[in-house]
């Protein structure tokens, strides 16, 4: 039975693969801090057998034997780091170092959710892998960019150094259910408006675009690239290439909620990428791997589960 760590595992992403390495027959240890997570997203699966829920902060040490690490701890949105981007970094570098150094005892192979936000503002479109970026070191968004950034260094230095054996995933946008109602990412951001019939806030004049994959289908690019073979490239990028305006998206989330709201226009946040859309050929040919949820079926979706926790848990407010 494969031993599985997930850092972040009560997160909108980290509980969704817990589950999924669950139902392949993995013994999953769910590691989290609960800073932008919560253990509602995790609580199905307290009473598996082969799952274990561990409160831990991937800036200390963790002394644990496993076979595989999926490194998922950080705050992934503006308004989670923004709350403490000290903290941000911190996670992304002393935790990585935390991780390799456990991957690095256990001969465990280690895969780090890395990010596009490491393409900055991109002057190359669609972002291949290779594309160094256009990043800001001393903004806003910069405790998590460059955290990221410093991150995937020192994986390759352990991999290089200390013949870690490593897998770093560049994880384009993602949507689906258990997000949070207020983490500030865009299509919760939007669905969580409509549904309240409040105007949705667009940013800028709305042409900026985005891709977005459903949490499906990330999951399962994130297993088949853990489980890839020694000749597969140690980073590629997993995201929808599907690229869309954020006006669209908008018009598209009030169509299938059926909402009346209004459309705010709001000054672009500094740092804001202009365009972002990946570029997965090397996704496609050495995982086989490519998003197949289409982009309607997937805000359907998670309207439907944004709807149920409403109902369930009394309002959106409530996120214990």
């Amino acid at each position: 039975m494969m031993k599985v760590l997930v850092t972040g595992g009560a997160g909108f992403i980290g509980s969704n693969l817990c589950e999924r390495l669950l139902e392949e027959g993995c013994d999953v240890l769910c590691v989290d801090n609960f800073f932008s997570s919560r253990k509602r997203n995790v609580s199905r699966l307290l009473s598996h057998p082969q799952f274990e829920l561990c409160r831990h902060d991937i800036t200390s040490p963790l002394y644990v034997e496993v076979d595989q690490i999926y490194n998922l701890a950080c705050p992934a949105s503006p308004v989670q780091y923004s709350i403490s981007p000290v903290q941000t970094i911190k996670t992304c570098v002393q935790g990585a170092i935390n991780m390799l150094g456990l991957a690095k005892r256990t001969k465990a192979r280690i895969l780090q959710a890395s990010t596009s936000e490491i393409y900055g503002d991109p002057t190359v479109h669609p972002q291949p892998e290779d594309y160094s970026g256009n990043v800001v070191t001393n903004g806003p968004r910069s405790c998590y960019d460059e955290g990221k950034r410093c991150a995937e260094t020192l994986f390759f230095d352990y991999h290089r150094q200390y013949g870690v054996d490593i897998r770093v995933a560049r994880i384009f946008n993602t949507y689906g259910p258990r997000m949070l109602h207020n983490d500030g990412r865009v299509v919760s951001n939007f669905i969580v408006r409509a549904l309240a019939r409040e105007p949705l806030q667009i940013y800028g004049d709305g042409s900026q675009t985005r891709s977005f994959c459903y949490v499906d289908d990330l999951v399962s690019g994130l297993i088949r690239f853990m489980n890839a073979g020694e000749e597969t490239p140690r980073f590629i990028n997993l995201g929808n290439p599907h690229e869309i305006t954020m006006t669209e998206l908008a018009a598209r989330v009030l169509a299938h909620t059926g909402s009346g709201s209004a459309i705010e226009s709001r000054p672009l946040p500094a740092d804001d990428p202009r365009r972002r859309c990946p570029d997965v050929t090397l996704a496609r040919r050495w995982l086989d791997w490519q998003p197949h949820v289409p982009l309607d079926e997937g805000l359907q979706r998670t309207i439907d589960y944004f709807r149920r926790e409403d109902l369930r848990a009394g309002g959106p407010g409530d996120t214990g």
